[in-house]
């Protein structure tokens, strides 16, 4: 991978992890088209992942500053036996809902019955990095759009509702099956490369009710431990793969260049998502990932037929 590519990869990354349309999903779909292996730059992939961990600890650095104090806080009330559940303050709440939120993820090292010892995060690694798999990334986009299009209306039909005009619809404190119900929409996000970590939990939140900034916050916010995760079970891989030639496949200029790309680009597409959403302009999205679905779909089917990738020729791989 030269030096253009892994700036390109690093717009594709940050522009995507924040924006509802899939990060996974165009990155296969961009290695699809470029004819890479991902799979052969394992610690490319962290660095990307790094990257838009630091876009987003930039953009909400405020509100961790203030969930470290209200975890160091909690941690007192627990040990002094001052905790109340129904006492705890607005940042003490999110804290819980974050934690709360992130359990479901373990539901991806669950085996998956029936399908041959493998579990969630197997089943991603597979279906986003084999070509025969293409097919998938297509479903999972038009998927994302229906998600979107569902949210909208839900959000809608929360406005409806509203008995003041002059306050934001929607709750603002969140509750215990709101984030168990994000962090399972969550965890299908990772196992589908097209389906948008962002867009759908933040659709899961509005159909929950909530106010949709506190929606789209809390999943940015979440979003920090999962990329987290992420970056450090890839660099775990990549680790026992250090003794072969791919491991580190991409120079180091490259990883950096990407990781910095990644960074910048993903504060301003946090910042965006976030004026689109208080606009209401997500509404793009919508038809935006719905086309990218059909043309995926679309030709995944030729090269199903033709057994190749019709970019790179390379043949298709299951």
């Amino acid at each position: 991978m030269d030096l253009i590519q892994a700036i390109i990869l690093g717009i594709v990354q940050g522009l995507t992890e924040f924006l509802p349309v899939s990060s996974s999903g165009h990155l296969t779909i961009f290695q699809h088209i470029m004819g890479i292996d991902m799979e052969g730059n394992l610690f490319f992939n962290v660095m990307l992942h790094v990257g838009t961990l630091l876009a987003v600890c930039a953009v909400y650095y405020k509100l961790i500053i203030r969930l470290i104090k209200a975890f160091i806080g909690l941690i007192k009330e627990v040990f002094t036996g001052k905790f109340k559940w129904s006492k705890m303050d607005g940042d003490k709440n999110l804290l819980v809902m974050l934690v709360i939120g992130l359990l479901p993820l373990f539901l991806l090292f669950v085996p998956i019955p029936g399908a041959g010892g493998l579990n969630g995060k197997d089943l991603a690694e597979v279906w986003q990095g084999n070509s025969g798999y293409f097919i998938v990334t297509g479903f999972a986009e038009l998927a994302t759009s229906i998600l979107l299009w569902v949210g909208i209306k839900a959000l809608d039909n929360t406005k409806a509702r509203s008995t003041n005009v002059l306050k934001e619809p929607g709750r603002r404190r969140m509750k215990t099956l709101d984030a168990v119900c994000v962090g399972i929409t969550q965890c299908m996000a990772a196992i589908f490369p097209g389906l948008s970590r962002s867009g759908s939990t933040l659709a899961m939140g509005e159909l929950r009710g909530l106010n949709k900034q506190v929606a789209l916050d809390y999943t940015f916010v979440l979003g920090i431990p999962s990329i987290m995760a992420a970056a450090l079970l890839e660099g775990k891989d990549a680790l026992a793969a250090q003794g072969t030639q791919d491991a580190f496949a991409v120079s180091t200029g490259s990883m950096i260049a990407g990781m910095i790309t990644a960074m910048i680009v993903g504060f301003f597409a946090i910042k965006l998502f976030k004026w689109m959403l208080a606009k209401e302009r997500t509404g793009v999205f919508v038809v935006y990932t719905a086309l990218l679905g059909i043309a995926v779909i679309a030709i995944s089917a030729v090269e199903l037929f033709a057994g190749k990738n019709i970019f790179s020729g390379a043949a298709l791989t299951f």
